[in-house]
């Protein structure tokens, strides 16, 4: 066990970089649809396209990039994944089209996928010993939940400076110093003995988990409906076929056996359900912020800042603070502060509420950043050191699924309250979201306006206090859920990997 030294944590700023600029890149765009839409003119399924085919993309290459990193090299892949990112980025930014620029966003999830597991994994192979990785992984975590809050603020700045595409061309420059700084400063690291590549492993992987994704975004977008439906139940068959085969292969791409281990696979389930929580708060926020508050975007986005400071927070406490705890009572303790978080949301109203937001955020921002960060650790080193970039792909997998459930889940708990709510000769388009609400009154006389106003605003806060009931309880469920699974395990992460 060796400890870190100066150019370790050049290292890990190096990895921090592709992190920081994947999270905003999966909350940036929605500021630049307005502006990408006048210009390009995408039809509305177009539009879908170019939202959700960087996450389906992402989700679905992750097992497979994760294990391709074991066998070339995890550096290798790093690197050529950013030459993908940056490649991609430009091509966005510069798209003329609608296709072109879905073509673009599916190319960023190629890279995205080649990024995530390498930089997870690299750092298991940097830091070897438990303190320093921790906080190595604190970093790491801050870099991910700093950017998702930080991508509404850096795309509300640009926007009102430059051009829809310079949300893309930012990613350039930070690519490029990875590419720089990358062979001198990272290790190389891959499996010795990777054993046979089976290619249709890797086919099956990615038409597992893609309708399993799609499905679940349908359902968000549409509520329940037979093709959202069939498209899970298609995912989950193959996904049965995929798990059939690994079981047979005397080289398999993804080790099922790693699930044996109660620490990494109650870790893989609790960053799942922690995820949930957090990217279905992030869904609802900011639509409450400007069309219930009435603030502008830059504005909104101001207001999630708080968030973002207690997201770095809860990552750099966890590192400290298992040092003097057991790491089950942190993990479990940081979702129960975050379940408190969730109820405080519940007293939203539709003409105050900032002061309490801002509370709740806080606390779910700092409890569930605190949580993933030791549950990270418990996934990377519950599996051989030879098998960190799988290990580390299932843990982003989990974060994929999870964001995609909990949008589609508490999104879709939060528009049937509010349509249950809008009268029933209202145009389809209000009944539909707020937003569409908003439009519609600004086309009607001011007494018929404000009464719809009035209704949509009352419906949309009460769904928002049901799903915050929802959200509440299921984080409850799972900090109680960790530290029943994860009990007696006081001892370092290093040594559970060999139990």
């Amino acid at each position: 066990m060796v400890k870190a030294q100066r150019r370790d944590w050049l290292a890990l700023a190096v990895l921090v970089l592709p992190v920081l600029l994947i999270s905003v890149d999966m909350t940036v765009l929605g500021f630049a649809l307005p502006y990408l839409a006048e210009d390009l003119g995408p039809s509305g399924a177009e539009q879908l396209w170019i939202v959700d085919i960087y996450s389906f993309v992402l989700a679905g290459l992750l097992v497979l990039m994760g294990t391709l990193g074991d066998r070339i090299g995890r550096r290798k892949l790093l690197l050529a994944g950013a030459v993908a990112f940056g490649g991609a980025s430009v091509l966005a930014a510069f798209a003329t089209s609608p296709a072109l620029l879905i073509a673009a966003r599916a190319l960023l999830g190629v890279g995205g996928a080649t990024l995530m597991p390498s930089t997870l994994s690299l750092i298991r192979s940097i830091f070897t010993d438990p303190t320093q990785r921790r906080i190595a992984i604190a970093v790491w975590g801050s870099g991910f939940s700093g950017g998702m809050a930080l991508g509404p603020v850096l795309g509300g700045w640009l926007l009102e400076h430059f051009w829809w595409g310079s949300v893309f061309l930012i990613n350039v420059p930070v690519m490029l110093v990875l590419l720089v700084a990358g062979p001198f400063l990272l290790p190389e690291a891959r499996d010795p003995s990777p054993g046979r590549f089976d290619p249709l492993s890797a086919l099956l992987s990615l038409a597992a988990i893609l309708p399993v994704v799609y499905g679940i975004k349908r359902f968000a977008e549409y509520g329940v409906e037979p093709l959202a439906g069939l498209s899970v139940l298609a995912g989950v068959l193959l996904g049965v076929v995929f798990v059939r085969r690994q079981r047979a292969l005397t080289d398999p791409m993804l080790d099922l056996a790693l699930f044996r281990n109660r620490a990494f696979s109650a870790s893989v389930l609790t960053n799942m359900l922690g995820v949930f929580a957090l990217v279905g708060l992030l869904f609802l926020m900011p639509q409450y912020l400007q069309l219930v508050l009435g603030l502008r975007p830059m504005t909104a986005a101001l207001w999630l800042l708080p968030m973002t400071f207690a997201g770095v927070a809860g990552s750099l406490a966890a590192a400290r603070l298992s040092r003097r705890l057991p790491v089950p009572w942190l993990i479990g303790g940081g979702l129960l502060v975050a379940a408190v978080g969730f109820a405080a949301l519940v007293t939203l109203g539709v003409d105050s509420g900032l002061a309490m937001l801002v509370t709740g955020m806080a606390l779910v921002g700092f409890g569930v950043p605190l949580s993933e960060t030791l549950t990270n650790d418990l996934i990377i080193t519950a599996a051989p050191p030879e098998r960190a970039g799988a290990a580390s792909a299932i843990s982003e997998t989990g974060f994929e699924l999870g964001g995609a459930l909990g949008t589609a889940v508490l999104g879709s708990v939060a528009t049937a309250v509010y349509r249950s709510g809008i009268p029933a000769d209202a145009d389809e388009a209000a009944r539909e979201t707020l937003g569409g609400a908003v439009a519609t009154a600004a086309q009607l006389p001011p007494e018929q306006a404000a009464s719809l106003l009035a209704a949509a605003k009352e419906s949309f806060v009460q769904g928002v206090q049901v799903s915050a009931v929802v959200g509440a309880v299921l984080l409850a469920y799972t900090g109680v859920q960790a530290l029943v699974l994860l009990r007696g395990r006081r001892e370092e992460p290093a040594a559970v990997a060999t139990s």
